[in-house]
């Protein structure tokens, strides 16, 4: 997918008005009220159309009509839906013509899918992934469609805070969290305390708890790989948030430790814009240094 760095998943923000000093207890009472669980779920049926039997019986309507009204609530909900996104989703086309046409049954999938998402921050992702797909048709299976289906916006946020710290090799389908190095056993070194380091990725916001909640999500494998040992002098060229990092191995036998994305991960990493943090690689390369030249 040759999607733009500017393509990036937007914060979810939550106004909050300032309580003036004059707000009187009613007020108060009022407002805890609103946000009851009760009313909350009221309000949830009402939208759905499955609040008339809450009504007294004598202005029920029958539960046939109850059923089409529900019925006709549904369509309108999913049109709506889907009609944000395409909405959305024109903004992310480009008017250069597309390596090949599109396919509508991919794109039959697409509506099945994403039509019920209602959330605006999802349908924004939803929008990126249709526009992705349009411009270079094969960029998201139908695979990776359910699996974001699934996810949350926790979840979606977890994806791109994962992002923000991994690195990426020139091909783009390589995306691993790297979690350390050592230098495999031999006669000199076997004693050696530092023969591996180890990368905190806690320290970035991704302890083990998130490394599972990725993995659970089929966004990451939750076991550790390892690259082939390195002889002294080999290179592994790297990118993080678009930064170009040169690692060099400095002594023989050297192993580079981290956590693959899956091809879903992979796929899914396309929504999410390269930002370099600097912070990250500053850290990336102190500790890397033991065994790397960068």
């Amino acid at each position: 997918m040759t999607t733009d760095n500017n393509c990036s998943t937007h914060p979810v923000t939550i106004d909050v008005e300032p309580e003036s000093s004059n707000t009187t207890n009613e007020n108060q009472q009022s407002k805890k009220s609103a946000s009851s669980t009760q009313v909350q779920l009221l309000n949830l049926a009402k939208n759905f159309g499955l609040a008339d039997s809450l009504k007294p019986e004598n202005k029920q309507l029958p539960i046939e009509e109850r059923m089409l009204k529900r019925d006709r609530y549904t369509h309108l909900r999913k049109q709506s839906n889907m009609e944000a996104i395409i909405e959305k989703s024109i903004k992310y086309c480009s008017e250069h013509v597309a390596s090949s046409k599109a396919d509508p049954d991919w794109f039959s999938n697409f509506i099945e899918l994403a039509e019920n998402i209602s959330n605006n921050v999802m349908q924004d992702l939803w929008a990126k992934i249709l526009a992705g797909e349009i411009s270079n048709p094969g960029s998201f299976s139908l695979k990776t469609l359910r699996t974001f289906k699934n996810l949350a916006i926790h979840d979606a946020k977890l994806l791109a805070k994962a992002c923000a710290v991994a690195v990426k090799d020139k091909s783009k389908r390589n995306i691993r969290l790297l979690s350390g190095s050592y230098q495999k056993p031999g006669l000199f070194n076997l004693l050696n305390k530092q023969r591996a380091v180890d990368f905190k990725l806690s320290e970035f916001g991704l302890g083990y708890g998130e490394i599972l909640a990725l993995s659970d999500n089929n966004l990451l494998y939750a076991q550790e790989t390892e690259l082939a040992p390195m002889a002294k002098g080999d290179e592994i060229a790297l990118r993080q948030g678009g930064s170009p990092i040169i690692l060099r191995a400095k002594k023989n036998g050297i192993v580079l430790r981290f956590y693959k994305f899956t091809v879903v991960g992979v796929e899914l990493a396309q929504l999410i814009g390269d930002k370099p943090d600097e912070e990250l690689l500053t850290a990336l390369k102190i500790k890397l240094s033991h065994h790397f030249d960068s």
